[in-house]
Formats: C-alpha cells, sequence, structure tokens
C-alpha cells in the first residue's frame, strides 16, 4: 500500500473572484493582507517540504495594463453572462496602470515568487475567473479562456496541468475542453449533497448552513481519494476537494470553533495516513489577509501534524498534478 498524502491546492484569485460580492473598500484589508500572507505561507511549505498547487487567475500573470489588455481572447469569445456583473471585462475600465498602483488586480509579482519556491505547482483558474454553470456563457467561450490562461502561463514558461473551477462549478460537460487544453487533473466537489455543483443563486442557505456544521463536526465523512485517483471517460484525473480550511475570525468566542476546524481536518489527515489515501485541503490565500497572524497559527497546528504523521506513517505532501501519478 502507498502511503496517504495530503495534497494542498489555493485558488489565487485577488479581487478578480470577489468583484461581483463585495466592494473593494470592503475588501482591503484581505487583499492587501495576502501580499504579506502569501511569502509566509510559502517560507512554511519550505520548511514543512509541503509541496502545493497554486489554482492561479490568468488574469493575475501581469504587471501593468498594456500587457494585460494584449492577452485577452477576442471580444466575441469573452463569456455572456446573462448578469453582466458577473464578468470580469467588465471591471477593465477601472482597473489600474500596473501592480504597484493597483495591487488589487495584478499579481505578477507574487507569482514569480510562488514559481521561485520548491515543489510549488503553479495551475489555472481559468484566464478570467469563469463561471463555468453560471446563465449566458457557452463552452466555446470557456475553451477561449483556457486558451488564453494557457498563453499567460506560457509567457512564464509555466505548463498548466491542473484545474481549479471558480467557485467549485465544477461543469462535467467542460471537461473535453480541459482536456484538449492539455490538462491532467482538476478539484471536483466533495461527494456530499451540501457541495454539489450550483451556480451562486442556486446555493441555499440549508447549504450554506450544512457546509459550515460540517467544516467543524463530521457530517459528511472524510472525503478520502484513492491514490492516485482514477482516470475518468475523457482521460482527467479528479483530485476532488476533501475540506475547505475556513478563516479564523477576530471575534470573541471563536476560539472554541477555531480548535474544533483543525481538529476536524486533523482527524482526516490521520485516516489518510492510516489508509495510504489522499486528503484534499484547500482555501483562498486571501482568506487569511484580515487577520494573517492568527491564520498562519492556524495553519502551523496543521503543518505540524502532518510533520507528525510523515514522521510516523511516511505521509507524504503532493501537489495535484504529482497526485495523478502511479
Amino acid at each position: 500500500m502507498q502511503p496517504g498524502a495530503l495534497v494542498i491546492s489555493l485558488d489565487f484569485e485577488l479581487y478578480w473572484g470577489m468583484r461581483d460580492k463585495i466592494p473593494i473598500a470592503g475588501y482591503r484589508d484581505n487583499l492587501l493582507g495576502v501580499r504579506e500572507a502569501i511569502p509566509a505561507m510559502l517560507d512554511r511549505f519550505r520548511r514543512h517540504g509541503i509541496h502545493a498547487t497554486w489554482a492561479t487567475v490568468g488574469m493575475l500573470m501581469f504587471d501593468d495594463r498594456e500587457s494585460l489588455l494584449a492577452a485577452l481572447p477576442p471580444t466575441h469569445s469573452q463569456p455572456s453572462y446573462t448578469n453582466h456583473a458577473l464578468s470580469a471585462y467588465e471591471a477593465l475600465g477601472s482597473i489600474g496602470a500596473n501592480e504597484s498602483s493597483d495591487p488589487f488586480h495584478y499579481g505578477l509579482s507574487l507569482v514569480r515568487q510562488i514559481a521561485a519556491t520548491p515543489h510549488q505547482e503553479i495551475a489555472t483558474h481559468t484566464f478570467s475567473h469563469y463561471y463555468c454553470l453560471e446563465p449566458g456563457q457557452t463552452e466555446a467561450q470557456f475553451r477561449a479562456d483556457l486558451d488564453a490562461a494557457r498563453r499567460a502561463a506560457a509567457r512564464l514558461d509555466i505548463e498548466l496541468k491542473s484545474l481549479v473551477f471558480p467557485r467549485n462549478q465544477c461543469e462535467v460537460a467542460y471537461l473535453p475542453a480541459c482536456r484538449d487544453a492539455g490538462l491532467q487533473a482538476y478539484r471536483g466537489n466533495e461527494q456530499a449533497w451540501m457541495y454539489n455543483a450550483r451556480a451562486g443563486d442556486e446555493i441555499s442557505q440549508a447549504m450554506r448552513a450544512a457546509r459550515l456544521l460540517d467544516s467543524h463536526v463530521n457530517v459528511s465523512g472524510h472525503h478520502l481519494l484513492a491514490r492516485p485517483p482514477a482516470p475518468d471517460a475523457h482521460g482527467l484525473h479528479d483530485v476532488a476537494a476533501s475540506r475547505f480550511l475556513r478563516p479564523v475570525k477576530r471575534r470573541l468566542g471563536t476560539r472554541a470553533l477555531d480548535r474544533l476546524r483543525v481538529a476536524r481536518i486533523a482527524s482526516s489527515m490521520e485516516a489518510a495516513a492510516h489508509q495510504g489515501k489522499l486528503f484534499h485541503l484547500w482555501w483562498h490565500p486571501h482568506n487569511f489577509g484580515a487577520a494573517p497572524a492568527e491564520n498562519l497559527v492556524q495553519l502551523d497546528r496543521l503543518l505540524e501534524h502532518f510533520s507528525l504523521l510523515r514522521q510516523r506513517h511516511g505521509f507524504e505532501s503532493l501537489s495535484m498534478a504529482e497526485a495523478t501519478a502511479t
């Protein structure tokens, strides 16, 4: 039996993933804090030997407006969402000139830091934070988006192998497009009703409440994966999510909940170590931004537990692409 392994993926999107939900002024601390949090995460990943996948929005892979605009898909190939506010292209008229003046929409310096760190995989979170289940868009537009993401990565000598669907809108009908783009892995959703892929306005309050409860106590199971996950009919590997690492909140009385979340994840890591399976933990770097010190303490506890499991059971760390290898 192969040893179990921890898979970590991070949805790296800065403001491109939040622009239709929260005004930039209301999310400023998270977005600025992420520039402190990412180097701190990378330092911890080095020290603990963590292999991680950074699913990166392609629009972040630039440091100035001119080069970003030159990389856009043709207008007719951009997503035609019924709700126009969902389109990242609606924001292009208001972004700054470069990364120095607009740290919310450009992230090339951070991408380079990640790529320079050993054992970090740069994957794609699509080019424009593309929503595959929202009304109005088409598969042809999704293909154009993936092609733009691939070109943006190629400018940095990065070959994309893995995909994380924005907002976990995993669309099975679009998997052939992923295969045709040269991808080999994607992050599917946990196999429980509360995690079923849905468009934004189809996620019920009951689903949200069940997800929150499941983060603290074991409602739906550990969601462990075979190592390696078997390829699907398209030859792709679903390195499905196991658990979302919720951020620490600076509120009175939340420390007990923080401990419950860490214990929930640690118990699943132990189960994976004992059963020779994969446990896939994920989060957004900007989740750490508003309270970086507290969230890094939470991450430290989990990475220390990983190191203990590695010492005792040979528990390993894998990127999404590495998790597909036999």
